[in-house]
């Protein structure tokens, strides 16, 4: 994998903190040593837009004792933070947050999206993005909110690429298809979307239904699992990230142990819900409704 931009840059920064607190290093003495101030040095273990000066993170690797093939590594990952992927040319309407998971989106090869409120972005059509959009940005100009939509339709590209398909398991509480967005028109016509993406090979979709009554991913709420390819360099492989979307600010959990929580969740909700067949059927019967 050759990261883009984004992805780069938080590898890096990932990296480089990791060496500075296995050194015992503060981040104040370590800005002071190259000469920078420590909101910089947060800027750049955070993957924050920032100038990158190889010379100094060069610098920094000797600092925090890293060994000669990590410092090439890590000095390689400067030149992977001037690629820019297709979404640099959205970033006018991208939300800085969600521009982020764009990012990671793209260089995941494997998604898990579990959704309690409305239905993963991969999978809307462009209406029912449309009417999610009113509601979330009522002041939003029509051609602002209309490239928005195009975002959300070249990320789709994903799941038939040929090139670079990623595989989503999507897992959805019942509730949400029967909450109207938009129209019955709408609603109808993205759970026959639903259906049609389900029959994807790298796509899996299941429902949790109602009858299961109040269960543990209702408590956890909302999340994505996102997990990446193999980096040429293998100590420098993205880890998994749990992105959960928030009102006012995303969280990205990244620790070992925040992650294998999710997975903890993840596996109780599978255990719940239907199969992909009995998931079908469902929502099959839901659309009917919405025709009637």
């Amino acid at each position: 994998m050759t990261a883009d931009s984004t992805v780069a840059r938080r590898l890096l920064g990932i990296q480089l903190e990791a060496l500075r607190e296995k050194s015992g290093i503060t981040m104040a003495d370590a800005a002071a040593s190259i000469s920078i101030g420590k909101s910089t040095l947060w800027k750049i273990e955070t993957g924050q837009p920032v100038r990158l000066n190889p010379v100094l993170l060069n610098h920094l690797c000797q600092l925090y004792g890293a060994t000669p093939k990590s410092t090439k590594a890590l000095l390689g990952l400067v030149d992977e933070t001037k690629t820019r992927g297709w979404w640099h040319a959205f970033t006018d309407q991208i939300p800085k947050d969600f521009g982020l998971f764009v990012s990671l989106e793209d260089a995941a090869t494997h998604m898990t999206s579990y959704q309690t409120t409305f239905l993963p972005g991969l999978l809307h059509t462009r209406d029912y993005r449309r009417a999610l959009s009113w509601t979330e940005f009522p002041h939003k100009p029509s051609d602002e909110t209309e490239r928005l939509l195009d975002v959300g339709m070249k990320r789709q590209a994903r799941l038939t690429s040929v090139r670079n398909p990623i595989t989503l398991n999507v897992l959805i509480d019942e509730s949400i298809l029967r909450r109207m967005t938009g129209s019955t028109e709408v609603m109808a016509a993205q759970l026959r979307h639903l259906i049609d993406c389900g029959q994807l090979p790298n796509v899996s979709i299941r429902v949790v239904p109602s009858k299961v009554g109040t269960y543990r991913g209702m408590i956890v709420g909302s999340f994505v699992l996102l997990e990446f390819p193999p980096h040429p360099k293998a100590d420098l492989t993205m880890s998994p990230v749990v992105y959960i979307q928030g009102f006012t600010g995303d969280l990205y959990l990244e620790k070992p142990v925040e992650v294998d929580h999710y997975r903890g969740a993840c596996a109780d909700i599978e255990r719940l819900a239907l199969n992909e067949n009995a998931s079908r059927a469902l929502l099959l019967g839901i659309v009917k409704e919405y025709a009637r």
